[in-house]
């Protein structure tokens, strides 16, 4: 498992920096993909429930809402969150299945804001000035978090955080994540230039660790409401695309937000 994650990080980190740092069109399109992938692995953690989300509907959300930030009418949003309230509930009533039908909705709204709407701030942050650097700079501060928590724990780890959650999850692991993203975010702060000081940028880095490892455990607890130990198995090391979005998905908000409210 961890030769198959060390080789999908060689190989998708540099090509990840590439799509960043070369236009934007190419990071929406990549983004879009990884979120109507991950809408489908988390519609089906619903159905592994025996649940019944309207699944092409939420993925077609999913999909409007992550290159909503393109369209220039600021109604975008509010008219497809209110219009997918509105359809998916005059969808259930043509449905044959009645019994879970606030369930199999919920599900289906669920995921199109938890997965379409949050990862919609990516875009909105790499249109930001300084969006490029922005955005390389909370990724890969997610992905240190990430990989030295994982590290940390395996090495040294001994106090569990939260068994109901997550075995493998120690104390020791996200402390070392917490240490890790505030270092890794000074460090790339001097490669890719942001306006703000070191002082606000290691507490940036502090922010995005605290909910990437939020966003983890998020996730866990809808995996283990499912039974599921992980949402697919698309990236080698990694599981499917939604438990390598699961940190991300929290990250790009807060980072987002930090910055729109500091430059204020």
């Amino acid at each position: 498992m961890l030769r198959h994650r060390i080789l999908t990080t060689v190989i998708g980190i540099p090509l990840l920096i590439v799509i960043i740092w070369f236009g934007t069109p190419w990071f929406t399109i990549l983004m879009a993909v990884m979120a109507v992938i991950g809408s489908w692995e988390f519609y089906r953690l619903a159905r592994q429930s025996n649940l019944q989300p309207i699944t092409y509907f939420g993925m077609a959300w999913v999909l409007f809402l992550v290159i909503s930030p393109h369209c220039p009418y600021p109604l975008t949003t509010p008219f497809l969150i209110t219009s997918a309230i509105v359809i998916s509930l005059i969808w259930l009533l043509f449905r044959p299945h009645r019994e879970q039908a606030f369930t199999n909705w919920a599900w289906t709204i669920a995921g199109i804001l938890y997965i379409g709407w949050m990862i919609s701030y990516w875009v909105e942050l790499r249109s930001l000035t300084a969006g490029r650097e922005l955005v390389l700079l909370a990724m890969l501060t997610t992905f240190v978090n990430d990989t030295s928590a994982f590290l940390v724990g395996r090495t040294w780890g001994k106090h569990a955080l939260d068994t109901s959650l997550s075995a493998g999850k120690t104390w020791e692991g996200t402390i070392g994540g917490l240490l890790a993203s505030i270092l890794a975010a000074i460090i790339l702060s001097l490669i890719f230039p942001i306006p703000f000081s070191y002082w606000q940028v290691a507490v940036l880095g502090f922010i995005i660790s605290l909910f990437a490892q939020l966003g983890d455990l998020v996730e866990s607890l809808l995996k283990r409401n499912t039974g599921a130990k992980d949402a697919g198995k698309l990236i080698p090391g990694h599981g499917g695309v939604l438990d390598r979005l699961d940190s991300l998905i929290f990250t790009g908000v807060v980072v987002y937000y930090c910055v729109v409210l500091a430059t204020l």
